[in-house]
């Protein structure tokens, strides 16, 4: 789920991000340009404000580009589109302001999402600023998405007790009698579970996980789902495979793979995500061939997200590992794990 502290912290606020949307999309394509996005976030391009519906709109095909790990794509939009929601926030008042802070919160979050893929800092400037202006709109949902990319950030920093005391706090200011509400939550005890598994914290990470699934029992599944995540039933299961990795068990974790139909999750970067904890799983558990099934079954869904760099180390471990695979090299050469 969020779980690459391993490889974490590459690079301070200094262009991490250009470099890292090479080594996320690759350079194989002509898009594939370097993209500062970190510098953008203090640095903006000008902009004016446009109408909040087609803001709104804008939002909706960066998120789709997010879900369907058109990162590339992603990074190319967001300094301008977070410059559009700025201007738009300041041109507002009343009511029209509160839904424009919802808009730059979300931005925001996709610019922290994006960092987070590669294990940048820049995720604490982005999160940062997605909550201040979700607490500043009133909307709950807001707050609770943005809430939950800060304490990833704060995990990923070495501080995964702090993370979960925020996200526990979180969780428990929000009106479970929405539905949504139960959504976020889900998600916020979700991402605390696998933060006290970072930490090593094996009781709370279970009895996290353990309300997860039962605030999820009480949701109306036709809700509408969350901005970049979601609150289901394969996702649970998604976060309990990645929970027991963190807490060095990944043998417990192999029943709930074997049922876990990830096809039935709703967008791309969700199925290869739950794709890349199966194969962390196998990794730990030494089972070479199926970690590199697992791993071909993410770039099957999202070429992309091979590109990431605890991807591309997984790879190289079963590259340069004991066990002969065949097509690995070519694996590892495309997805830019051999260099």
């Amino acid at each position: 789920m969020d779980e690459e502290d391993d490889v974490r912290r590459r690079n301070l606020l200094t262009g991490a991000m250009g470099a890292g949307a090479v080594a996320v999309m690759g350079t194989g394509s002509a898009s594939a340009a370097p993209l500062d996005l970190e510098v953008s976030l203090f640095r903006l391009p000008p902009a004016k404000p446009v109408p909040l519906p087609r803001l709104v709109q804008q939002i909706a095909a960066a998120r789709q580009d997010y879900c369907a790990v058109q990162y590339n794509r992603l990074a190319q939009v967001l300094p301008r589109l977070i410059a559009a929601a700025e201007a738009t926030r300041d041109a507002s008042s009343g009511r029209a302001r509160d839904e424009a802070h919802l808009a730059l919160a979300r931005t925001y979050v996709l610019a922290a999402e994006l960092a987070s893929k590669q294990h940048s800092d820049a995720t604490w400037v982005a999160a940062d600023r997605a909550l201040s202006a979700a607490r500043s709109s009133g909307i709950p949902v807001a707050v609770g998405e943005a809430s939950r990319m800060l304490a990833i950030a704060m995990r990923r920093s070495g501080r995964p007790a702090v993370a979960v005391q925020m996200l526990t706090s979180e969780a428990a200011d929000l009106d479970a009698a929405h539905d949504q509400t139960r959504a976020v939550r889900t998600s916020l005890l979700l991402t605390g579970a696998y933060s006290a598994a970072a930490g090593h914290d094996r009781n709370t990470a279970l009895d996290l996980m353990a309300e997860a699934g039962e605030e999820l029992g009480h949701q109306d599944t036709t809700a509408p789902g969350l901005f970049t995540v979601d609150a289901t039933p394969a996702q649970v299961d998604a976060y309990r495979i990645s929970v027991f990795n963190a807490l060095g068990t990944p043998d417990e974790g192999v029943t709930i793979a074997n049922r876990l139909d990830v096809d039935r999750m709703p967008t791309a970067e969700r199925r290869a995500r739950a794709w890349t904890d199966i194969a962390r799983m196998w990794n730990a558990l030494g089972d070479g061939q199926k970690t590199f099934d697992a791993l071909q079954r993410v770039e099957q869904e999202a070429p992309q997200e091979m590109r990431r760099p605890a991807l591309r180390a997984l790879t190289a471990g079963l590259l340069y590992g004991p066990t002969r695979l065949e097509g690995v090299r070519k694996f590892a050469s495309r997805t830019g794990a051999l260099t």
